[in-house]
């Protein structure tokens, strides 16, 4: 059930359904772009998730009324339009599956560590949320074979690129940082970068799928995304 919530003096929360789906990331993003050309001089920042967006707002040019009653004709159209036929940009990301837990990932699942390469590099992932660090870009859905609950212990330092498996979602790490889920492997792109226009590539609704490569050509790469 789609419903406005009060979320502070200054931001509207609008949940959009109670359990994530395939298609739901891109259809936020889509939306937030929407809002953001027809409302965008009334807004601060817009933060998409997987089931919500996070609307924050200039209170010297609106209030939670007001922008309530905006978003109302705007969110009907929404709900009427259909998917593009290709949506969301694809990337494919460079992965060599040399994680520390690759081997503990495939005992616990039952499963070879071959097997769990080909789980994890067939699925075609979409970009549902970014947080926890800049860049950092929850994708979803694992596959349910892989699928794990976070580490009982928590690491202090992940390195940087590190690609890992929590729940039913996956991630790399774009900066090393604390973390606690299991890592399958690293890729050699930097996923996050102040320098560049945009500082990170991927964007909710994006889709990723992950391309195995050996040691020698994860070395090898090392190009913004």
């Amino acid at each position: 059930m789609m419903r406005l919530e009060p979320a502070g003096a200054e931001a509207l929360l609008l949940v959009l359904a109670e359990q994530p789906d395939a298609q739901l990331p891109l259809r936020i993003a889509l939306l937030a772009e929407r809002i953001r050309d027809e409302l965008g001089p009334l807004l601060r920042d817009l933060v998409p998730s997987w089931t919500s967006l996070l609307l924050h707002y200039d209170l010297s040019r609106t209030d939670h009324q007001q922008l309530t009653a905006r978003l109302t004709p705007l969110l009907q159209r929404w709900l009427a339009e259909p998917l593009p036929a290709e949506a969301g940009r694809l990337h494919e990301i460079p992965i060599w599956y040399a994680g520390a837990d690759l081997a503990e990932v495939a005992r616990l699942c039952r499963l070879s560590v071959e097997q769990v390469i080909e789980l994890h590099s067939a699925t075609e992932y979409r970009v549902g949320a970014i947080g926890f660090a800049p860049g950092f870009a929850y994708l979803g859905d694992l596959h349910e074979r892989l699928t794990l609950p976070r580490r009982s212990t928590p690491r202090t330092l992940v390195p940087s690129g590190s690609l890992a498996i929590a729940e039913r979602q996956t991630a790399i790490y774009p900066q090393a940082s604390p973390g606690g889920w299991h890592l399958l492997g690293l890729c050699p792109w930097r996923l996050f970068d102040v320098r560049r226009e945009p500082p990170c590539p991927l964007v909710v609704g994006d889709r990723v799928r992950f391309v195995a490569v050996g040691e020698q050509t994860f070395r090898a790469e090392g190009g913004p995304l």
